[in-house]
């Protein structure tokens, strides 16, 4: 017998309410959402655009492309792109390949969502042997089903046994006119050279910070979430050039951030990202420089201390020192690249460029370099940042070679001399690298550092 509404209404009785199915969809990460779905979408890899574009357009494709570059570039997704680019039809059905898939024909939206039967990928990292290759041999003789190319995507190629791939040249040199192979993989060192001849290989870039920075405030933007310009900075300066790895981070910043950006929506600002990621506050980093470049042990030992209880880790406060120390000297050399810096920012890191010279900044890159490592490898990682910055300290009154040359030509006693300028100043004492005198001779520097 049937529920239907009119049984209830012959009856008298209101029919009962019947609740709609939620049409809310699983969260997906920013990673997936966001995923180009052309190449007008893809960052940061214009040439490989141009060139894949100007090919399709002269009829001058490729048999085989291998795409290589860092973790989270876009190297997977821009294979899907291409496959997409040369089995679109058209909204009309009689179109032919192209740059601008137009993502509506049922290729496109299949190979989109990963069930186009003509397009195979394959995970080299869990098919490794030459029998899985053997099975590929097999398939490309027969035609494709329903596209215009049949096309073969392995990831992470590197992983396929010598074996493995020793049976794919011969197809892989000379395939069928209907089928394609793309190739993807971190490591292309360890790909042979005899499949690298064979293929059209696109070196996929790192993306730009600034890129990064513009790229992610669009996405918060439309997620309808607040985001301090800072806070995307860092965010893009963590990513390292990673795309996805930023996206990541993101999502991450996004759950941890407060609910006070109003309606409900989050707020990501920079002093979160700083205590989720362990970074130190730039600001602090410049200060800590300049008590270094002041020679104020105690005030010195009072900041890191002070950055330890905030959660900033050894490492990163060494990593930051060497950053500053590195971006001083391009400011020295008139090559400064780093946009996210503020105008406070520039002038201080100015101002230290015109004070020090290059001697003095080579030496203090290589003593904090070593303190680095000694940071790293060390077992008391907050103690050994102590004794790495006091050492800068200690180096930057200790006298320069030229100076001990001219010591014991005048007589003079440069141990007790080393030994009197080998304690840190106060805090109220002078500078200390700033009267650092000139080196002229790189021999000398060299020697120095290593000593």
């Amino acid at each position: 017998m049937s529920d239907s509404p009119d049984i209830f209404a012959a009856g008298g009785v209101e029919a009962p309410v019947v609740p709609t199915p939620s049409a809310a969809q699983p969260y997906r990460v920013l990673a997936r959402k966001y995923r180009p779905a052309s190449f007008a979408e893809l960052i940061g890899q214009d040439a490989m655009v141009q060139t894949l574009g100007n090919a399709i357009k002269r009829d001058r494709l490729a048999h085989a492309f291998l795409m290589t570059g860092v973790r989270g570039v876009g190297k997977t997704t821009t294979a899907r792109l291409i496959a997409k680019a040369l089995n679109c039809i058209g909204e009309d059905g009689q179109g032919g390949p192209t740059i601008d898939p137009c993502g509506k024909c049922e290729p496109c939206r299949a190979i989109a969502e990963g069930s186009f039967i003509d397009v195979i990928e394959m995970d080299a990292a869990s098919h490794t042997g030459v029998d899985d290759v053997r099975e590929i041999i097999e398939a490309v003789r027969y035609s494709s089903v329903s596209a215009r190319y049949k096309i073969y995507i392995i990831d992470e190629v590197h992983m396929l046994s010598k074996n493995a791939f020793n049976a794919l040249l011969k197809t892989l040199e000379e395939p069928p006119a209907h089928v394609k192979f793309i190739f993807a993989t971190t490591e292309v060192n360890k790909v042979p050279i005899t499949v690298l001849s064979r293929c059209q290989r696109f070196d996929l870039k790192r993306i730009k910070a600034e890129q990064l920075a513009a790229h992610f405030l669009s996405i918060v933007e439309k997620e309808g979430v607040q985001a301090e310009q800072e806070a995307l900075d860092l965010i893009a300066q963590a990513a390292e050039g990673s795309v996805r790895d930023g996206l990541s981070i993101l999502d991450q910043a996004i759950a941890h951030a407060d609910m006070d950006g109003g309606e409900g929506h989050s707020s990501v600002k920079a002093v979160q990202i700083r205590e989720m990621l362990g970074l130190s506050d730039r600001s602090a980093i410049r200060r800590l420089f300049g008590q270094l470049l002041e020679g104020e042990s105690e005030s010195l030992l009072d900041a890191i201390d002070e950055q330890y209880r905030v959660g900033v880790e050894p490492l990163s406060l060494m990593n930051g020192l060497l950053s500053l120390s590195h971006q001083v000297t391009l400011f020295k050399v008139g090559r400064a690249n780093d946009p996210t810096l503020s105008d406070e920012a520039k002038n201080q890191l100015r101002g230290w460029a015109k004070q020090l010279s290059y001697p003095v900044l080579h030496r203090l890159w290589q003593l904090l370099l070593k303190g680095y490592e000694e940071v790293q490898q060390a077992h008391l990682p907050r103690e050994a940042c102590d004794m790495a910055l006091l050492r800068v300290l200690c180096a930057a009154e200790m006298p320069d070679p030229g100076k001990l040359k001219k010591m014991l030509g005048d007589n003079m006693a440069p141990d007790a001399a080393s030994e009197r300028a080998s304690v840190p100043k106060a805090a109220n004492a002078e500078p200390a690298f700033a009267e650092l005198p000139q080196i002229e001779n790189s021999t000398e520097i060299q020697g120095e550092a290593a000593a």
